[in-house]
């Protein structure tokens, strides 16, 4: 197998007023495609901010990389290291070649916009027809949410898509939140303990799910949980 990503001795401070406060030091790993890389340790470990620094999503300041780097290779077989990229190129990256699945998805979940309308602004932001530049119609965008949201077992899609977050339970809006990483069909899946918020049943059946959808390639990425 290919490599896909390799964290090469990352280390990540935080400033404050008594000084730099390490975060995580000299963080070795390595994700090869078609492999589930499990990160774990205890809570304040560092987990999340490891997670959190592939995508370059901590707040900089305070956030500051003192040492190593994030190699990621795409689709185009070019491989960069992450912590060089601009905003503007890591946003071409985030979505489209790398999505990320959240702890809490009642905060990830914009209140205001219906299931369905955030999926598929998604799909228009980050799959632009499969082609680069070519722009995917809204009526389009609606059925391939719809779509994402029958391969991730939710029920009733066509009545999910028109629902506010705040009308979903738990389990639901995760699925939601699923469906939204896998709209641009990633190459890289990085799931921030999806699991916390749900209860232990619905905890079971959400990472079923991932597993699922990786294995059989209905997702078509790697997965790299944290």
């Amino acid at each position: 197998m290919s490599q896909l990503l390799s964290i090469q001795d990352l280390g990540i401070s935080f400033s404050t007023d008594n000084g730099l406060v390490p975060g995580v030091e000299r963080v070795n790993l390595d994700v090869r495609r078609g492999e589930i890389v499990a990160l774990v340790g205890e809570s304040g470990s560092g987990k999340s901010i490891t997670s959190l620094s592939i995508l370059q999503l901590l707040p900089q300041p305070p956030t500051r990389y003192v040492s190593g780097s994030i190699l990621f290779t795409g689709r185009d077989g070019r491989t960069i290291d992450l912590l060089k990229q601009t905003p503007r190129q890591l946003q071409d990256i985030r979505g489209t070649e790398i999505a990320m699945i959240f702890q809490e998805p009642m905060t990830s979940l914009n209140p205001v916009f219906t299931c369905g309308d955030q999926v598929a602004e998604a799909i228009r932001a980050h799959r632009r027809g499969g082609v680069v530049g070519e722009a995917v119609s809204a009526e389009e965008a609606k059925k391939e949410a719809i779509a994402l949201f029958e391969k991730v077992q939710l029920p009733d899609p066509e009545n999910i898509y028109n629902r506010w977050p705040h009308q979903l339970s738990g389990g639901q809006k995760q699925r939601v939140m699923i469906a939204m990483a896998m709209s641009s069909r990633p190459s890289l899946l990085i799931c921030d303990e999806p699991t916390t918020a749900l209860d232990v049943t619905v905890q079971k059946t959400i990472l079923r799910l991932i597993r699922q959808l990786q294995e059989t390639g209905r997702y078509g990425g790697d997965l790299y949980y944290a």
